[in-house]
């Protein structure tokens, strides 16, 4: 059976030292805390070289003894120092605010916050996009790297199985355009023009765009959650420890699907919103569709099909990369693949707009309205 704690006075040539004994646990612990505080003389070092076993709540005591009286402790095992490492580490003071800050600063500091934090997601989102073109750049110099499989996998799911919510979602963009626009046109008489209304705004923005949003809705959310999911199960780091590129073997075929796929459900919406909008014309305003699809070739100028590919794939490789980036920066627990999730989607639809906005001063500036 352990013996109780205990502590003698020894005398060195250094001066003088308190020796513990025993077992400084919270069973055989005792009256030593007391004694200890009753100890007047002056105590160069602390040693610990003679105790049988010691837990937290006898390091603790040592541990303050030793701090109140700024003494040394000596005789600690590799297991030993290493609790009172812990010990001392969580008897740190706690910094705090002497006070609070106003709610104007506090307002203040959180925008800060967003803005720096904004800040370093765009740079990332930078750099994942140059390590997506390296990757992209060391397939074409060696094809037997690229994952066929893999990219018509995705075309399926970012493609095949989204052609229904997104025909329906046109279909009924270009009723709302139609009813709208002929509502509006009929105060002048003008209801004729509401064709060119669904024509030019179909192929040159809606279309697109609003594909674009239910893309990053839907493939954008599901690209950061699957490799979130990933990285969240060390499947990514195994990839890299085999010799596999996660740039190569996961985010170049989601990328590559979302461009193509983005190119072909655009115009494929503009197409099914031109029928949406042709039908509730002829329904309303009583256009037969032969006059409707006449006036679509006379009003829509080529160059709006021509904008309406060109931001196609841009906005597929934007909504990739986000998705995917955001997925691989997932590393602590499960929470942060639902948080990276709707960043992912977030960023996306904000960036998507942003370009939108772009492409059209930039159209305009050319010449191309």
């Amino acid at each position: 059976m352990s013996a109780s704690a205990d502590f003698s006075h020894v005398r060195t040539d250094g001066g003088q030292a308190l020796r513990f004994s025993g077992d400084l646990s919270l069973a055989h612990i005792g009256d030593l805390p007391d004694r200890l505080g009753a100890v007047e003389e002056k105590v160069d070092r602390i040693d610990l070289s003679g105790i049988d076993r010691i837990d937290t709540v006898g390091a603790w005591v040592i541990h303050r003894f030793a701090r109140d009286r700024d003494v040394r402790i000596e005789g600690l095992s590799s297991d030993s120092q290493h609790l009172f490492d812990q010990v001392a580490a969580a008897d740190d003071p706690v910094v705090r605010k002497e006070k609070p800050s106003s709610p104007p600063v506090r307002v203040l500091e959180e925008i800060g916050e967003a803005v720096s934090g904004s800040g370093r997601q765009m740079l990332g989102l930078l750099g994942f996009m140059g390590a997506t073109v390296l990757a992209f750049i060391n397939v074409v110099r060696n094809p037997k790297r690229f994952r066929f499989n893999a990219t018509v996998q995705r075309f399926e799911v970012v493609g095949v199985s989204a052609l229904g919510i997104i025909g329906l979602m046109s279909f009924l963009i270009g009723m709302v355009i139609a009813q709208q626009g002929a509502v509006q046109l009929r105060q002048f008489g003008a209801e004729v023009f509401t064709i060119n209304l669904i024509g030019r705004l179909t192929f040159r923005e809606l279309g697109v765009l609003m594909t674009a949003i239910m893309v990053a809705g839907r493939s954008g959310s599901a690209f950061a959650a699957q490799l979130g999911t990933m990285k969240l199960t060390e499947e990514i780091d195994a990839m890299r420890t085999i010799g596999v590129s996660p740039m190569e073997a996961l985010v170049l075929p989601r990328v590559i699907a979302a461009i193509v796929m983005m190119l072909l459900l655009g115009f494929y919406a503009s197409i099914i919103a031109i029928i949406g909008g042709g039908l509730l014309s002829w329904a309303q305003l009583g256009i037969p569709p032969i006059t409707f699809v006449t006036r679509i070739r006379e009003v829509v100028p080529i160059t709006d099909l021509y904008i309406g590919l060109i931001k196609a794939p841009v906005f597929g490789a934007i909504i990739g990369m986000a998705g995917c980036f955001h997925g691989m920066q997932v590393e602590s627990d499960a929470e942060q693949v639902g948080s990276r999730t709707t960043a992912a989607v977030v960023q996306a639809i904000f960036l998507v707009i942003v370009l939108d906005a772009f492409f059209a001063i930039f159209f305009a500036w050319i010449g191309w309205i």
